[in-house]
């Protein structure tokens, strides 16, 4: 038995993962590294927003009728990182250490926030909310990620 609080904390270690190596590589200016290593976190780190946007917050807001609520600020948070990756991707194509590194702690920052909020309150929330409905969402969440880190 799998749930969104079992998956989903996971794959959050998988992207910080990427994201840790693809920024060494960056750091050390080995940009043929660096590039193929953010698009495998860029990759993951979209998959795991389509995951929940599709699949995770439809279902807690269909079975809480909450659509206002702590979702919409999870949306809204991922459009933020998506806009910060895609400064990312320009940094890594430019081969920009400075840019990428100033960008990398803002995101870092925002990734850990984010991260800790649906952790330890959005996931129990979905888990709870979802009850029997919750494995069968997990299972489908899981199809979208990394095998072996969801």
């Amino acid at each position: 038995m799998s749930l969104p609080t079992q998956i989903l904390p996971a794959h959050h270690r998988h992207c910080d993962d990427l994201f840790v190596a693809a920024e060494e590589f960056a750091q050390r200016g080995d940009w043929a590294a660096a590039a193929p290593a953010f698009t495998r976190f860029n990759d993951q780190m979209k998959a795991h927003f389509e995951a929940e946007e599709s699949l995770l917050f439809p279902a807690f807001e269909a079975a809480t009728g909450m659509s206002a609520g702590p979702t919409q600020m999870m949306r809204h948070e991922h459009e933020q990182m998506r806009s910060l990756l895609s400064q990312l991707e320009a940094a890594c194509a430019a081969r920009d250490g400075e840019a990428y590194a100033g960008v990398a702690e803002t995101l870092l920052m925002l990734m850990q926030q984010h991260n800790m909020k649906e952790e330890n309150i959005l996931y129990p929330m979905c888990d709870q909310a979802l009850g029997a409905e919750a494995e069968r969402v997990a299972a489908k969440m899981g199809a979208l990620l990394e095998p072996g880190h969801a």
